[in-house]
């Protein structure tokens, strides 16, 4: 019988040269797709592929350089023979061009960082196409995100959920199905390592819009910093050292209400919130808080 799951798992697929965990690892086309398969069969439920990095102080790329790495990806897994199924496959891009062939290629869902803010055309194609889309809470953007001073927020939480709140308000009004959004906190994305800790600790709170709430720890800059914190080391943890950080905040995350989670090591994070979800049992509550009693 197959796992019944009350959550899904987003699969990293970096077609870049930058990306702060694995840049250039899967740059070419052959070994981002099998990466991509090789995700798929430690359970992946979507495989999000991404051709420009949004790192703090990444430079941005073209849309044709953009286009020119992931759309053989995207053909590649179109292609490929899958058994019992193909995952979902996402775009991350924030770029209309990109999102528009991506989909043409095969892509099912828009993961949009800048939550329809950077292209004035990306919510008309989503809407048009009736594609699911994730829209994420950055503040600025990628190369002036993490500047020296450090991002400041009254509240976080109250912050990220009125954003959060507005743009999923923008895109239904847009005409883009409620159905068919996820929205992201964007842990990282102009955040202190408190303001993420603040923003895991209250996502019920955010759950609380009622739409699935996609939570993207993997591997980040701040897990490496409480790590090397508690070694009285100077420097961030390295990216390998970050695994069990990922594990635990995806676990309270579940616990939380949260119900997709964009990982770099699907097995290890799929097995972790296997047996939490079994541990959590009737007190796992899904969306808006609904209880789970199965």
């Amino acid at each position: 019988m197959a796992e019944a799951r009350p959550y899904r798992l987003m699969g990293v697929v970096n077609v870049t040269p930058d990306s702060f965990s694995d840049g250039g690892t899967y740059l070419d086309a052959g070994a981002a797709v099998a990466h991509a398969r090789a995700l798929a069969l430690e359970g992946a439920d979507i495989l999000d592929v991404g051709g420009e990095s949004t790192r703090p102080g990444a430079d941005p790329v073209s849309a044709d350089e953009e286009l020119r790495r992931v759309v053989p990806v995207l053909e590649g897994i179109a292609a490929s023979d899958w058994t019992p199924a193909r995952p979902e496959v996402s775009i991350d891009t924030s770029k209309a061009p990109v999102a528009r062939a991506a989909l043409a290629a095969g892509a099912d869902i828009v993961n949009d960082v800048s939550a329809l803010r950077a292209d004035p055309d990306m919510v008309e194609l989503i809407a048009d196409s009736g594609a699911e889309c994730c829209l994420m809470h950055m503040l600025g953007e990628p190369r002036t995100m993490q500047r020296v001073g450090g991002p400041q927020y009254e509240d976080v939480v109250d912050e990220v959920k009125a954003f959060l709140e507005e743009r999923l308000s923008f895109a239904v009004g847009a005409g883009v199905s409620e159905e068919r959004i996820m929205l992201d906190p964007g842990i990282g994305f102009g955040k202190t390592l408190a303001h993420n800790l603040e923003l895991l600790r209250r996502l019920g709170e955010l759950v609380a819009l009622g739409r699935p709430l996609v939570v993207g720890t993997s591997r980040k800059s701040f897990i490496g910093r409480i790590l090397a914190d508690a070694a009285g080391e100077a420097e961030p943890a390295a990216v390998g050292r970050r695994l069990p950080g990922t594990i635990a905040t995806n676990v309270l995350a579940l616990e939380r209400g949260a119900s997709v989670f964009r990982v770099h090591g699907v097995g290890p994070v799929r097995a972790a919130l296997t047996v939490a979800a079994a541990t959590l049992g009737e007190r796992w509550t899904v969306g808006g808080g609904t209880t789970r009693t199965s």
